[in-house]
């Protein structure tokens, strides 16, 4: 039954984005525009919630104890990183998430601190150099 009630809210959540992405207005020279990633994303997601919808696991296993805790932790992190992303820009808030899961998944904190700073870093490069998606260093240092 539960696997039936996610499928239900991804499904939910996948028309809404749907919806929102056909109101984004494509600029001149934009041959896509920028509602064509959600929407790719959307219907995907859409396709997966009804397999979870009409096939859903007959037996399922509910997590507890560490496990469930471990689940909580990273969603506190992920939730952490979308609030610390504007105001600590990309880079430092990418190295503190990405540090932060590593410790989660069992990696050690030396380990997880160059994880981090080289996902963080590297992903900012992309981005910025290779993709031309110029993203902010670190607003709330810059004044």
């Amino acid at each position: 039954m539960t696997d039936r009630i996610v499928g239900l809210l991804i499904l939910a959540i996948s028309i809404t984005v749907l919806v929102v992405a056909r109101g984004y207005e494509v600029g001149f020279g934009d041959p896509l525009g920028p509602a064509v990633f959600p929407q790719m994303v959307a219907v995907l997601a859409a396709i997966l919630s009804l397999g979870m919808i009409f096939r859903p696991d007959p037996d399922p296993d509910w997590y507890r104890g560490t496990v469930r805790s471990k689940q909580l932790a990273t969603l506190a992190v992920l939730i952490g990183y979308v609030v610390l992303l504007e105001p600590l820009g990309f880079s430092l808030s990418t190295t503190i998430a990405t540090a932060l899961l590593a410790v989660l998944f069992g990696a050690e904190i030396r380990k997880s601190i160059v994880a981090g700073v080289c996902v963080g870093g590297c992903l900012y490069l992309i981005f910025d150099s290779v993709l031309g998606l110029p993203l902010p260093l670190a607003p709330a240092f810059m004044g």
